[in-house]
Order: structure tokens, then C-alpha cells, then sequence
């Protein structure tokens, strides 16, 4: 089936600091990361609906104004990722540690607030090598061995504003900057020194921007309970910067240039990131539990990724609609318990399962997963440490293709403190 995914398996095993390391992350902009907070990825990464002025919802931004008016909010969270790859018999593993998002938010104006933060948006990690094994080209040039390596990650910075009407009616809208570089290199070497070799490669500086936009509307059901729905749209986003693209012949015999070319993207090659919309619903006991389920869509056909440099690896690439189904429960048994301390502790499951938003020789990679996790609550209650695993698989044995399990961890803190109280004097 797929020449570069078959011997993608053949990577050892080791620890990076980058943010991925998988084979799918060869084409288009990466591996998307996962949205939201540390909270949210315990939720099975749900969040549209979602109001809770203990944390920050940073899929949704009309969600930044469930907080207290006085207060300054904060989180930051950390991500570990664990793959297990399984092709025919090849197995191998990886692990990386990255940074999960920075942000923090305050208040404006009344019912109104604003947030500020930086957070991962794709990440490109992959390497693999093989020799060729045509005995025939053996036997005249000697052992051909080739190689691949790409790093490289996306960023969204962002900044969020909402406002709440009549108390029901939220809504928000957010500026999102994406910048960063991706770099892939191919190269084939000879054993042989008469023999030069051939170094391919791509760099790309990119830049983009977009707004979001989310409502949330809360309505009352009785003293304790209410249901919310909520949605957001996020425009698609017409990527700028540069793709530089160069192919050298190097050796023993003699190095020269054989192609180079620089690419302003937006001019040159019109790639985009595609537009989404996601649409939740979720019912609370407030301040014991919710259960929230979340769908989203993006359609990347008229990306350009599968026709640009430094974008698609091969012709078996092909853009297409991105889905995901989500779904997420919380409960905290007694926030108000003085005894027992575990009685504040709030815990999570969650479920996840979507479509990549690319195909592979036709055929759909999915991914599917269970999160668990729990918010430690610290000195008030309202700061806290959350713990978080993410059990899931992606892709399939099926036509060759590679499968990963992984086990996926995240830590992160939310800090609450009232900083805008005016002064009392006797």
C-alpha cells in the first residue's frame, strides 16, 4: 500500500522533546493536537458547552465569562505521549514530553472577560531508514540506503473576549495567530564513494490568523440543575510565509545543486487550514456534576495540502473531512464536606472517536479513546492540580497500514485568585 508508512515502523525507540512522533504526522501540517485544557482532555476533550468558574474552557470562547467578576484565572498544562506502532510483525515504540497550553484570564467590565494564552495546534516528528534490498542494483552500485526525517510544530497564540446577557445568553469571539516551521528531509546514500548521493528536503516558515467564534446558552431547570448548549465556528485560515524547496547531489565525486525553489505561500501555493464547527450540549447538577457530547467538523478537501511542496509526502495522500464524537463526565461528591478531603476531589471519564482529516490510499484513519482523570483541589478549592490518561488506538492492521496504541498523559494547574476586590476600610 503505502511505501513510507510501511517502513515508518522500523523507527527505534526514544524519548523527544518534540511534541509527536508518528508516522502520520508525514503529511499535511502534523498531527493536530488535542484541544484544550488538562481539564478538558479528561472530558475526552469536550468543552463546548461547558461552564465552570473553577477553570478555564479554552475550546469555547464564550465560556470565559462563567468566573467570578473579581477573579484571575491561570492554567498550565504538561503532556506526555506513548506509542506503540504495530505493522504485519514490526513493532516499535516512542515517547515525547511537551508543553500542553498557557493561558490566563480577567475580567473587563461586569458580565464581561477576557483570555490570553498559547497552545500547540500540529506537530510533525518522524524518522525512518531502510536499504535496498534489488540485488541486481546491489551488485552495480553497492548497499543504497535511505532515510527520513521531519520536526517541526504549529503554534496558535490567542486572545478571547465574551460577554453574558440577561444571564443566559454567552457569547465570545477569539483571535487565533498560528506561526512555526516544519522541516522534512529525504535522503538516499551509496556504500560506494564513487556514488553521489541525493539530499531532498523542505523548510517552511509558516504564519496564519483566524477568529473563532462561541455561544453558549444556559437555561434553568429548577434550583440545582440547568442544560447548556453551546457552538463554535472557526473560519478557515489562508496560510502565509515561505516554503523553501531543495534537492542536492553531495559526494566524493562532486556536489552540485540540482533544484531549488522558494515558495511564498498564499502567493506561490494557496494552502489553508480548514473551518470547523462544533456543537454541544451538556446537563449539570451545578457544582456536583455534568455530563457534556460534542461533535465537530472540517472540511479539508480545498485545503491544497495534498498539491503543495512540503505538505504531501506522496500521491497516496488525499485532504478530506475531519470528525469527531466526544462525550464527558465530571463529579464532585461534596464540595462542602469538612472532613474528608477526597470529598472535594473531582472526577472525570470521558470518550472520544474521529476522522483524521486526511485519507491514505483511500482509506480513513480513526482514532479512538477513553480518558480518565481527577482535579486535586489545593489551599481554597478553586486552585488546583489535575491528573489525566488518555487510553486509545489509531488506524488499523488493514491494508498495511500501521497501528498505534498509546497512553497518553497530562498534568496541569489552575490557578484562581481575586486580585480586583476594592479595599474595605472601618
Amino acid at each position: 500500500m503505502v511505501v513510507l508508512l510501511s517502513v515508518c515502523a522500523s523507527f527505534a525507540a526514544r524519548g523527544q522533546a518534540s511534541g509527536t512522533y508518528t508516522p502520520y504526522s508525514i503529511y499535511g501540517v502534523g498531527d493536530l493536537s488535542h484541544p484544550g485544557s488538562a481539564v478538558s482532555k479528561t472530558m475526552g476533550g469536550t468543552g463546548v458547552a461547558l461552564r465552570n468558574n473553577r477553570y478555564l474552557n479554552l475550546v469555547n470562547p464564550a465560556a470565559v465569562t462563567a468566573r467570578d467578576s473579581l477573579a484571575f484565572m491561570a492554567d498550565f498544562s504538561l503532556y506526555n505521549d506513548n506509542k506503540i506502532f504495530l505493522q504485519n510483525s514490526i513493532r516499535s515504540a516512542s515517547n515525547t514530553f511537551s508543553i500542553g497550553d498557557l493561558a490566563m484570564s480577567f475580567p473587563i467590565w461586569r458580565s464581561s472577560a477576557m483570555m490570553v494564552g498559547i497552545m500547540p495546534y500540529s506537530d510533525t516528528g518522524f524518522g525512518y531508514s531502510f536499504d535496498y534490498t534489488d540485488p541486481q542494483l546491489i551488485g552495480r552500485t553497492g548497499n543504497i540506503t535511505y532515510s527520513a526525517t521531519g520536526t517541526g510544530s504549529l503554534y496558535k497564540a490567542f486572545a478571547a473576549a465574551g460577554v453574558t446577557f440577561f444571564k443566559h445568553l454567552s457569547l465570545g469571539v477569539q483571535w487565533n495567530l498560528y506561526f512555526g516551521n516544519i522541516t522534512k528531509i529525504y535522503a538516499t546514500t551509496f556504500n560506494d564513494a564513487s556514488y553521489n548521493g541525493i539530499l531532498n528536503g523542505t523548510d517552511g516558515q509558516i504564519s496564519g490568523s483566524n477568529f473563532k467564534f462561541g455561544l453558549q446558552y444556559e437555561q434553568n431547570l429548577g434550583p440545582k440543575h440547568s442544560l447548556i448548549v453551546g457552538a463554535t465556528y472557526a473560519t478557515a485560515t489562508t496560510l502565509g510565509g515561505t516554503m523553501e524547496s531543495y534537492r542536492f547531489s553531495s559526494g566524493s565525486a562532486a556536489s552540485d545543486t540540482l533544484y531549488y525553489k522558494l515558495d511564498r505561500l498564499g502567493q506561490d501555493s494557496k494552502v489553508k487550514l480548514a473551518s470547523e464547527l462544533a456543537v454541544g450540549i451538556s446537563f449539570q447538577e451545578k457544582g456536583r456534576w455534568v455530563v457534556e457530547f460534542d461533535y465537530s467538523r472540517s472540511d479539508w478537501t480545498g485545503s491544497g495540502l495534498d498539491v503543495s511542496r512540503g505538505f504531501t509526502a506522496s500521491n497516496v495522500f488525499s485532504a478530506s473531512t475531519a470528525e469527531a464524537f466526544r462525550a464527558g463526565f465530571e463529579i464532585t461528591p461534596n464540595r462542602n464536606d469538612i472532613r474528608y478531603y477526597f470529598n472535594h476531589v473531582s472526577y472525570r471519564v470521558g470518550a472520544y472517536h474521529k476522522k483524521e482529516y486526511f485519507l491514505l490510499d483511500g482509506q480513513r484513519v480513526t482514532a479512538t479513546g477513553v480518558t480518565l482523570g481527577l482535579t486535586l483541589p489545593i489551599v481554597n478549592n478553586y486552585n488546583g492540580l489535575t491528573l489525566g490518561v488518555d487510553f486509545g488506538q489509531r488506524g488499523s492492521l488493514s491494508g498495511d497500514m500501521i497501528r498505534e496504541r498509546y497512553v497518553n498523559f497530562s498534568i496541569g494547574f489552575n490557578l484562581f485568585d481575586i486580585w480586583f476586590r476594592k479595599p474595605q476600610y472601618e
